[in-house]
């Protein structure tokens, strides 16, 4: 995978909110986190964990591995599998803490034995359900601290900026979001040089002739696309061109240059400031209906309802 095509996938991804956590946890312990609207990451210090995942194989996190989740499915982290896990809210209840979004998290719990030290976090990102890279990563991703791809100061890194964002100084906020995709593309990146088997679009990006076009697409989505001119881009016959693309992103190249457009938009729709027909424009569609009929196909329902019901959202956010 080249640089370039990496970053033009990585380009609009930022961070909205960043809420922070340290938890020391004594052995045996087990914890049943529930699911959220954000991409939740774990890393160990002291003694290894479990993560497990409904569908998943148990996961063993050894000290200095990162996990994400992605999708932010429930999961559960534990000191040993067989230990009966105590919901979050429960724990939090019981010592009296009220988790908040815009405060760090810092506790203590467990039996008394080896401690394992968790430098937690949840990256919010917008509309993170439809976006076209979260929908291809899996539920979960391992990074694990000896592999070589893995930047040798990414660990000391992320538990700096955990520990500094704990300290709550002025601008920690701002600063822990903008880190966080710093940190966030770092951790995408060693997973992507380290899986042998991707699916969905990011295995076409890899590809060297499918990944050009796919590039081109993410570079000007409002361009005037065809699969004559993709294909071309890629150096490939069209029938070979679309065969190739569907075999390894899962889609025609057309409906995915819809979709990452519809991404693209929606992403626009919380901006009072800006018309329906400026982001129809933006995204290759010159007329206000064709781009209302094209989105009603891809969100299920009409770009002016989706628009209020992100505005509502923000503003329910900000109140809170």
């Amino acid at each position: 995978m080249s640089q370039d095509q990496l970053s033009d996938v990585l380009a609009d991804l930022r961070a909205d909110a960043v809420v922070t956590g340290h938890f020391s946890l004594t052995a045996p312990w087990a914890i049943r986190k529930p699911a959220v609207e954000g991409v939740p990451f774990r890393m160990c210090v002291g003694a290894p964990f479990y993560i497990v995942l409904e569908g998943e194989p148990p996961a063993l996190v050894e000290p200095g591995d990162f996990v994400l989740l992605p999708r932010g499915n429930e999961h559960i982290l534990s000191s040993g599998l067989g230990e009966e896990p105590v919901l979050f809210d429960s724990l939090m209840a019981h010592q009296g803490i009220r988790p908040r979004f815009d405060t760090p998290l810092r506790f203590s719990a467990g039996g008394g034995g080896d401690v394992s030290e968790l430098y937690t976090g949840i990256v919010v990102y917008r509309d993170i359900v439809r976006s076209p890279l979260f929908s291809v990563l899996p539920p979960l991703i391992h990074v694990r601290a000896n592999d070589p791809v893995v930047a040798p100061w990414l660990a000391s890194t992320l538990k700096s900026f955990i520990q500094e964002s704990m300290s709550c100084q002025p601008g920690w906020a701002v600063a822990a979001a903008r880190l966080a995709d710093v940190l966030f593309v770092h951790l995408l990146r060693a997973h992507l040089l380290s899986s042998a088997n991707h699916t969905g679009w990011l295995r076409g990006l890899i590809d060297p002739q499918v990944g050009k076009a796919m590039a081109l697409i993410h570079r000007e989505p409002r361009e005037d696309w065809c699969v004559a001119s993709l294909a071309a881009s890629a150096g490939m016959s069209r029938s070979r061109f679309s065969a190739r693309f569907a075999e390894l992103v899962g889609e025609t190249p057309i409906g995915h240059l819809t979709a990452y457009r519809m991404h693209l938009a929606s992403c626009k729709l919380a901006d009072r400031k800006l018309k329906l027909i400026e982001i129809a424009e933006s995204v290759g569609y010159s007329s206000e209906k064709a781009f209302a009929r094209a989105f009603h196909r891809w969100a299920g329902m009409p770009p002016k309802r989706y628009a209020r019901n992100m505005r509502d959202l923000y503003d329910m956010e900000k109140h809170e």
